[in-house]
């Protein structure tokens, strides 16, 4: 009997998870859920994170000690920044243009509106993301490059958050290698290399339980769902987001397959377990191990690729999440705020949503931080700012889920385009998590 895919698993898992969630929310029975679910999906998002660095550590020093040459990663590191720009601008372009066309904001009624500002606008969530839009505001213009730089290595390998930090770290490490003689280096970069087939081999046990951790995350969203009717007031709002980030992932796979003369459908075939743990954990940084696994073992990019490429994206790139941007700034001011629905502010979003985008990979709830300061951009009134996020409030989860999607896709799509680029794209070779277990057991 052929052995099923991991993506099927894992569409079974989240598809059983849902149903499991309705029914426990029909029995009210959501504390079991919470108590006797939720844990498992916590456990595997941990243990995603916990080799997130060592990965990116060992992936990228490896990557770069292994090209011998520094013009190389200059070539290749300029190429992805040019490419992941371009990708933006265009995702933010294809949520303006929906949202003009569509116009969302017609179709919410102010019954909605009142019953959202009750529930939403005096929270301390909103309170929260409003204060740390107005912080990263007030910074420099040049302050996220100074966050990159770490003070202290150890202290950014030991925060997720600061995984710029870490690839600093990890390229400057690298680059002084590759100034070395060889000799010298090689014991570290020996280190590396074996510390990257290990860190690899636990995305492979790893994986063997993300079945399991997306039925009990799919669970868990379903039972801490918002009000239904007031998701489906919003239910217009979310197609325009959807069918955008639909088209932003027509879009990769387009240009995917006229570039690298790969299948379309090969494409998300290869890459679909990390799409699916995307949406399951909405979160880029817990599923970049698994990004990075199914890129350069069954796509077929080189290391020195994949190790640059990808974490660079993780924390740079947001294309689902900039998509939104756009659509979300202008569902408001059709809703709060139409004298605001100007060409010129249109504009205004597109470039603070880019250097949004690229500025705010430490702060924390970045989706919506990135709005606040985007809609305070184009002078929306500070005192409905509070209304304006509880607007969206009841369906940002299922939104993050899906522009989580859209970010892990781009990541891959690039680095394929980079990789062919170079001459670094090759037929995939892909190792199983118990290639070596006959040796031992």
């Amino acid at each position: 009997m052929k052995k099923l895919a991991l993506h099927w698993k894992i569409i079974i898992g989240m598809v059983l998870g849902i149903i499991y969630g309705l029914i426990m929310l029909s029995l009210n029975a959501e504390w079991f859920v919470r108590d006797w679910v939720e844990p498992f999906g916590g456990i595997f998002v941990k243990m995603l994170k916990l080799i997130a660095v060592p990965l990116i550590l060992a992936s990228l020093i490896k990557g770069i000690s292994d090209l011998k040459d520094i013009s190389k990663f200059k070539k290749m590191g300029l190429r992805t920044i040019i490419i992941y720009v371009l990708t933006t601008v265009m995702a933010i372009t294809i949520g303006l243009v929906l949202v003009n066309t569509i116009k969302p904001g017609n179709g919410v009624t102010q019954e909605t509106v009142e019953t959202l500002k009750d529930k939403y606008s005096n929270s301390d969530k909103a309170t929260t993301i409003i204060s740390n839009a107005k912080a990263q505001k007030e910074s420099g213009p040049l302050q996220f490059i100074v966050d990159m730089v770490p003070d202290n290595a150890v202290y950014a390998m030991s925060n997720n958050k600061l995984m710029l930090q870490v690839i600093f770290f990890s390229i400057l490490l690298g680059i002084c290698m590759l100034l070395i003689p060889e000799k010298d280096a090689k014991p570290l970069k020996d280190f590396f290399d074996s510390l990257n087939e290990v860190v690899l081999k636990m995305v492979d046990l790893i994986m063997l339980s993300a079945p399991v951790a997306v039925f009990a995350l799919l669970a868990t969203v379903v039972v801490s769902a918002d009000d239904p009717d007031i998701l489906l007031a919003l239910l217009k709002y979310t197609g325009v987001v959807v069918l955008g980030l639909a088209l932003m992932i027509c879009f990769y796979v387009t240009v995917v397959s006229i570039y690298t003369k790969r299948s379309p459908l090969w494409f998300l075939n290869k890459i679909s377990p990390a799409q699916l743990l995307a949406f399951s954990t909405s979160s880029s940084a817990a599923t970049l191990p698994v990004t990075m696994e199914r890129v350069e073992e069954h796509i077929g990019v080189d290391k020195e690729v994949t190790s640059f490429v990808l974490p660079v994206g993780a924390t740079i790139n947001m294309d689902g999440t900039s998509l939104y941007q756009g659509v979300a700034a202008v569902f408001i001011m059709q809703v709060l705020w139409p004298e605001g629905l100007l060409f010129s502010n249109q504009l205004i979003i597109i470039v603070t949503a880019l250097l949004a985008s690229i500025g705010s990979a430490a702060v924390p709830g970045a989706g919506m931080v990135m709005l606040v300061i985007v809609l305070e951009a184009i002078g929306f009134p500070s005192d409905i700012l509070p209304i304006a996020l509880a607007l969206i409030f009841a369906v940002d989860r299922p939104l993050d889920m899906c522009r989580t999607v859209v970010n892990v896709t781009g990541d891959a799509a690039v680095s394929m385009i980079v990789a062919k680029s170079l001459g670094k794209l090759h037929d995939p070779k892909v190792k199983n998590w118990d290639d070596n277990y006959d040796a031992v057991k």
